[in-house]
């Protein structure tokens, strides 16, 4: 199985979600990255980190 691990920058807060975008020196492989403010509980997260496996 192959995997590779994306990290990601707090770029700002939405009404709903926190927007993230791809710290990248290439291409981006995800590009801006959407997650709901619950996910994470009251604390604003400043970098994520997201693994993407295939077969």
């Amino acid at each position: 199985m192959d995997k590779k691990e994306i990290e990601f920058e707090f770029e700002r807060a939405t009404k709903n979600t926190y927007r993230f975008q791809e710290k990248s020196s290439g291409e981006p492989s995800i590009g801006t990255l959407y997650v709901k403010k619950a996910v994470f509980g009251t604390k604003e997260p400043k970098k994520v980190k997201v693994t993407v496996e295939w077969e």
